[in-house]
């Protein structure tokens, strides 16, 4: 069996040269029978139009990932870091699809089909332009070359858009957040896939600080009280438990953002997302801030 092939960009290089990057594998016009690990390629493959033959914790990845939606055709092979191999070889699948975060699986992998790891997180490198560019280069992969680039130029399309609609909103500056319980909070940093997007939609990320491309480690929620003038979106999940004791917490209720109702819950996206998960926080971060223009501005 072929050796594996493996791409991981360290910085966001041009279309072009992603494209003349990419391996030289056997398939004429694309595999037939693709099982992927990772969710941001999962999530981008969808965008492309290929329906996977196999995938990993699909009811999670449709509760929290959501967009696009996941045919009922696909075949769940369980974790993303265990995956049931029973089942992926049942798959056949031609080509499987993964990244940096499961190379301990890959001679696993290997044993099965062709396996190609795409990597969008890494360590100084904007998550972003990564996922434009692992999409282009899984356009190449699956002969889905035009619907690539497509993928791409209508994500900064859109988000070029909703930038317009943010323009006359006030600019406060905005912490994009995730609670781990109901004491500790993570920042998603200026180079985050989330902070990357806030800034293509002209807001200020008042988390300036970087988080190695993801989110902070968890501090005390006591930290919100130094952006008195921020307005908080908060990306599920958010623990059950956290909702009760916040409810009744004499410090959280203290907060101007939570005072003010600055403090807004938007709907589930995948946190280490591809393009679609950019393109669904942006779409569910301008609907917050425009809600809350009143008191946003």
């Amino acid at each position: 069996m072929a050796r594996a092939r493996t791409i991981s960009r360290r910085r966001a290089l041009g279309f072009t040269a992603g494209l003349a990057s990419m391996p030289r594998l056997a398939w004429a016009a694309g595999p037939q029978r693709v099982a992927v690990i990772d969710w941001a390629l999962l999530e981008t493959v969808l965008a492309l139009g290929v329906v996977p033959v196999a995938a990993t914790e699909l009811l999670q990845f449709r509760k929290t990932v959501v967009e696009p939606a996941v045919p009922e055709s696909v075949a769940d092979i369980g974790l993303r870091g265990t995956p049931n191999y029973e089942a992926l070889n049942l798959a056949e699948p031609d080509l499987i699809l993964t990244s940096n975060y499961y190379e301990g699986q890959r001679t696993s992998l290997e044993r099965v089909a062709q396996t190609v790891s795409l990597s969008i997180y890494t360590a100084g490198v904007q998550p972003y332009p990564a996922a434009a560019e692992a999409a282009l280069t899984l356009g190449r992969l699956l002969g889905r070359e035009v619907q690539a680039q497509a993928v791409v130029a209508d994500t900064e399309a859109e988000i070029a858009r909703l930038r317009g609609r943010l323009s006359g909103v006030g600019r406060r500056p905005v912490l994009a957040i995730n609670f781990g319980d109901a004491r500790h909070f993570r920042a998603f940093g200026t180079d985050s896939m989330f902070g990357d997007v806030l800034r293509r939609l002209g807001v200020e990320n008042g988390w300036a600080a970087q988080s190695s491309y993801s989110a902070t480690a968890p501090v005390g929620i006591e930290a919100l009280a130094r952006f008195p003038d921020a307005t908080v979106i908060v990306v599920p999940p958010v623990p059950a438990d956290a909702v009760r004791t916040l409810a009744d917490s004499a410090l959280w209720q203290a907060l101007p953002m939570v005072r003010e109702s600055r403090v807004t819950v938007i709907e589930a996206v995948n946190h280490f997302g591809g393009l679609p998960a950019a393109l669904r926080f942006a779409r569910l971060a301008t609907t917050a801030l425009l809600r809350g223009k009143d008191g946003h501005g």
